[in-house]
C-alpha cells in the first residue's frame, strides 16, 4: 500500500463518518451499528444494512481493482475466532479502536481520548517488547 492509496482511505473514512453524523445524526461506529442490526426498530435497519454493504463492496472493489484475490491469508476458523475476539473487545471497550479514534476524537469525546490513549499505549508496549526482549516471540 503506497502513501496515496492510504491517504485517500482515510479521507473517505472521514467523509463517511461525517456524512453519517450529519445526514443521519448517527455515529460510524461499526461495532455500535453492527449491534444495532438486532434493534426492533425496522427505520433504523436500512441505513444499517446499506453503511455495511457499503464497506463490505468497498474492500471487494479494491481487491478487484488491485488483483488481490484475498483480504487476509488467514483461514476462515481463525478469522471467526479472531471475529469474536474482536466482538468481545469490542464491548468490553465500549466501542471499537477505529469508532473512537475516528467518531470519538471528531466529537471531542473524553471517553475516546481515554480510549485511544489506552489502544495506544498498549500497541507501542507490544512492539516494544516483541522487538527489544529477547524469547519474547519465541
Amino acid at each position: 500500500m503506497n502513501f496515496g492509496s492510504a491517504l485517500a482511505g482515510g479521507v473517505l473514512i472521514g467523509l463517511a463518518a461525517a456524512a453519517l453524523l450529519l445526514f443521519n445524526g448517527r455515529i460510524a461506529g461499526i461495532s455500535g451499528i453492527v449491534n444495532g442490526l438486532a434493534t426492533k426498530d425496522r427505520d433504523e435497519l436500512g441505513w444499517r444494512i446499506a453503511f455495511l454493504l457499503g464497506l463490505a463492496g468497498g474492500g471487494v472493489l479494491v481487491m478487484k481493482l488491485t488483483g488481490q484475490a484475498s483480504a487476509s491469508p488467514a483461514s476462515l476458523p481463525v478469522l471467526l475466532l479472531a471475529g469474536l475476539l474482536v466482538g468481545f473487545g469490542t464491548r468490553l471497550g465500549s466501542g471499537c479502536t477505529s469508532g473512537h479514534g475516528v467518531c470519538g476524537l471528531g466529537r471531542l469525546s473524553l471517553r475516546s481520548l481515554v480510549a485511544v490513549i489506552a489502544f495506544m499505549a498498549a500497541a507501542i508496549l507490544t512492539v516494544y517488547v516483541i522487538r527489544h526482549v529477547p524469547g519474547a516471540t519465541a
